[in-house]
């Protein structure tokens, strides 16, 4: 995705299920700081093969925050900054422990978040190398402030039908 589709998407989205909800707002001038093609080596992958060797994964990101300072004060502080955004992509590579694509975007949008500021994400992470006739494989998310992540300590919660009406 080009840097034109990122902030026309992002400005034209729908951030969720409720739209209108106080949980729904955003600011009403959203920036976008953006990373486009990123390659870092990762462990990642549920194959035997790809469990201890590192492979290239390619990574865009979207970081939406308030109107950004920056733009009338030109200092860093007042901005994301996209060199501390990278370093913590290649300390996170080095250090994970997920073996999904899904898990390490939704540890990535988490991140961006609770570290950068951001009020809304969207992350894509791809395996270019992942099989010789294709171009890549991937996953693309998106998150804002206030949605969490997507598990509860870590384990996946999934409700049942009827779940809660019989006592234990």
């Amino acid at each position: 995705m080009d840097r034109i589709d990122t902030v026309r998407l992002a400005a034209f989205s729908s951030f969720g299920a409720n739209p209108g909800s106080q949980a729904d707002a955003l600011p009403e001038r959203l920036d976008i700081v953006f990373i486009e093609n990123f390659v870092g080596r990762t462990v990642i992958g549920i194959d035997s093969s790809e469990q201890h060797v590192a492979q290239p994964v390619r990574v865009n990101l979207a970081i939406g925050v308030p109107a950004i300072r920056a733009c009338t004060t030109d200092r860093i502080e007042d901005t994301v900054n996209y060199a501390a955004v990278r370093e913590a992509l290649v300390a996170l590579f080095a250090s994970h422990h997920v073996r999904l694509l899904e898990a390490l975007a939704e540890t990535i949008a988490q991140l961006l978040i609770a570290e950068f500021g951001a009020h809304w994400v969207r992350v894509s992470l791809a395996k270019p190398a992942k099989f010789a006739d294709l171009a890549a494989v991937g996953v693309q998310i998106e998150r804002r402030r206030g949605d969490g992540p997507a598990t509860s300590a870590g384990v996946a919660r999934y409700a049942s039908l009827g779940e809660g009406l019989v006592p234990n």
